[in-house]
């Protein structure tokens, strides 16, 4: 059995053709890259977070298990995914903490994801709702039915010294 996967490191621009690959294989599951100009209009995206140093990643080896990008400016997880062959191994959770950890954890933290009901958004629910987020307002993104998710501040009472601020102390 392999080494357990333990790390979520900054996405740089050397990781976009492993990165679109992954979401490639799994842009399915996330309305509004269902075409070639939308997958070519998000690789742009990623470039611009991976340049501002908020673009995660997790890497098994030299396969990209999953991939996470935040926004300082807006406090919030903007897309998170997992390669189908690193699902169920962490590596949501890897994601998920490391970016929690530059966010600030003195104002709410948001996260858009599928409705309850929705057989896409069992496991994004679930893995927001072990994080500490609760369900919030009903939105629709890009045409499809969509949740947001917040963390309260409330909710990060006895954090981690040191977590309360971004990593690199900017509001991007």
């Amino acid at each position: 059995m392999s080494e357990p996967i333990r790390q979520a490191v900054n996405g740089l621009p050397e990781d976009i053709n492993d990165w679109m690959a992954l979401v490639t294989a799994v842009r399915r599951s996330f309305p509004g890259l269902e075409t070639a100009q939308a997958l070519d209009e998000h690789r742009a995206t990623v470039l611009r977070f991976m340049a501002k140093g908020q673009a995660l990643c997790v890497r098994d080896g030299a396969a990209l298990a999953g991939v996470l990008l935040y926004s300082v400016r807006h406090n919030m997880i903007c897309c998170l995914a997992v390669a189908p062959a690193f699902r169920r191994r962490g590596i949501a959770s890897l994601l998920m903490t490391e970016a929690l950890r530059r966010l600030d954890r003195t104002a709410e933290i948001t996260v858009s994801t599928f409705r309850a009901g929705d057989e896409k958004g069992a496991a994004p629910r679930a893995l927001y709702k072990k994080f500490g987020f609760g369900e919030g307002a009903l939105t629709v993104e890009m045409g499809y039915p969509c949740q947001q998710f917040v963390l309260s501040p409330a909710e990060t009472a006895g954090a981690p010294e040191g977590v309360s601020r971004p990593a690199d102390g900017t509001r991007a």
